[in-house]
């Protein structure tokens, strides 16, 4: 079986993870371990398929790889933040809603990745070589592993995010009922402290 090119596993990686990650995130989803764990596991199989090594070798071939993965934190808040997470008033799931902005910045951050790599091969291949010759990176591998890297930390910020918010979801619905009275959604009383008040009225 003849080896990939670099751009076809850029293309296949990168579309496997837009793919399970807007399939389950896009829209309004409720909030469940399988859906956190699902895109978690794309990302592992794509590092377990793609990532044959871990350069050290170049000066900064560590460095690259590590910036990949502060790539990933970043775009993993800001998709995060992009994801509001709400209670269901009925059932009292916790849903997240995502719309076009999520979507763009998860789509914006993978075609970046495969026009890279395209680029690499077919734009600017002697200048990548000379400039990694300069900055003491090795060869490809590094590269690659970067751009994986940075979906495995997207991924699993969007996921620390999700769990943040799921437990300032319960968090507030703990305190609400143990403590703090019900509001209505015009910040109104609810019936119940309504009926205290008045209550306490009619006494005085």
């Amino acid at each position: 079986m003849p080896q990939l090119s670099q751009f076809m596993a850029a293309l296949i990686a990168s579309g496997t993870i837009l793919t399970i990650v807007l399939a389950t995130d896009l829209g309004r989803r409720r909030i469940t371990t399988m859906r956190m764990a699902r895109s978690i596991i794309a990302v592992a199989v794509v590092i377990a398929i793609f990532v044959h090594s871990f350069p050290t070798k170049g000066d900064n071939d560590l460095s690259l790889q590590l910036v990949g993965v502060g790539i990933g934190v970043i775009c993993g808040l800001i998709a995060g933040a992009l994801l509001p997470a709400y209670r269901d008033a009925s059932s009292g799931a916790l849903y997240t809603i995502g719309g076009i902005g999520y979507a763009v910045v998860w789509i914006i951050l993978s075609s970046g990745r495969i026009i890279f790599v395209y680029g690499a091969e077919h734009w600017f291949p002697m200048g990548l070589i000379k400039f990694s010759i300069e900055y003491g990176i090795s060869g490809q591998d590094t590269y690659s592993n970067a751009f994986i890297f940075m979906a495995l930390a997207m991924v699993l910020t969007r996921t620390a995010v999700l769990l943040a918010k799921m437990r300032k979801l319960k968090a507030q619905e703990a305190a609400g009922n143990g403590q703090l009275p019900e509001q209505a959604p015009d910040g109104q009383q609810t019936a119940d402290s309504q009926q205290t008040a008045d209550k306490a009225s009619a006494e005085a």
